[in-house]
């Protein structure tokens, strides 16, 4: 067990990642009646920043010393991943939401042949084309050609900002590949939160001096848990962890491990909301786990092929 672990120790971390961050997506529009946008961001990277300061005090990391622009780049693309995904959610549906944001797992790919100048390997590439089509399918459900029209021709504003969330969310997840080997894994953790919360305050007032979304807040239940979850679940601990294990796996095997965000979020629905998953959705999840294993496996299997001939 130990030994599958070491091995994929940094797979499995990110899929404990990705299984936090598929509960978020029903309590994020349930409490956005209750509060403002960027002010609900501002809350959850505040807490998830003041409950880290205790450990960045005790590490006494040496900031004179150290290049912080690129961190704090790394916290902006986060929180335009966020705000926009966030934002999107007013305006766009659950499915269309879920479809154009695992558009990132095609984007990741790309993103990383100009970032990086890596080319993804053979495996990589073929498990992200059946990862989409799983992503198409379970999106869809019995109605794929339903999801595709209302997104050619009912494409709206929602939508356009999921769609640069998927960009920028992809970019983070290249460009956090390449910081994690070089930064101190606290100060890394620290700026990209403290960013993240800053400029969500600094935008939640803006959007409220041109009265684009006024400032708002209305205690409920609903409410406090949605802040406590996305704080320390969805906040702390995911970003925890992909700071300090997404560094063991590529950018784009990353993006597919992400992938399984939609399945998730499926199994969460149909356990705690008796929602039926359809054979369209099961197809779909089994293309999402057949990509990571294409992924995993493809390259290694021609490896030994090519040497036993």
């Amino acid at each position: 067990m130990n030994k599958f672990y070491n091995k994929y120790k940094g797979e499995i971390n990110l899929l404990i990642v990705t299984l936090l961050w598929s509960a978020t997506f029903a309590i994020i529009k349930g409490v956005l009646s209750d509060i403002s946008s960027m002010l609900f961001i501002g809350l959850r990277f505040l807490i998830a920043g003041v409950i880290l300061l205790p450990f960045i005090i005790y590490k006494k990391l040496d900031w004179k010393n150290s290049n912080l622009l690129p961190p704090i780049f790394l916290g902006v693309l986060l929180f335009i991943g966020f705000s926009t995904q966030t934002v999107g959610l007013k305006y766009t549906s659950a499915t269309k939401s879920a479809f154009l944001t695992g558009s990132a797992v095609a984007i990741i790919p790309i993103l990383q042949l100009f970032v990086e100048k890596k080319k993804p390997k053979t495996g990589s590439i073929i498990g992200v084309a059946v990862v989409l089509i799983g992503i198409l399918f379970l999106s869809g459900g019995n109605s794929i050609g339903t999801l595709l029209n209302d997104i050619s021709t009912n494409f709206n504003f929602g939508d356009f900002l999921t769609l640069i969330c998927a960009f920028f969310f992809a970019w983070y997840v290249v460009y956090l590949s390449m910081l994690s080997s070089k930064y101190n894994f606290w100060m890394l953790l620290i700026i990209q939160v403290g960013v993240a919360a800053i400029l969500a305050f600094a935008l939640a007032i803006i959007f409220d001096v041109i009265n684009y979304e006024l400032l708002k807040i209305n205690f409920t239940t609903q409410l406090g848990f949605g802040i406590f979850y996305t704080a320390i679940f969805a906040t702390l601990i995911t970003t925890t962890l992909q700071t300090k294990y997404q560094k063991l796996v590529t950018p784009t095997k990353a993006g597919i491990v992400y992938s399984f965000e939609p399945i998730f979020a499926a199994v969460i629905a149909f356990i705690f909301l008796s929602e039926k998953i359809t054979p369209f959705g099961l197809l779909g999840a089994a293309l999402i786990f057949v990509g990571l294993l294409i992924s995993e496996s493809f390259d290694e299997i021609v490896f030994y092929l090519r040497k036993s001939v």
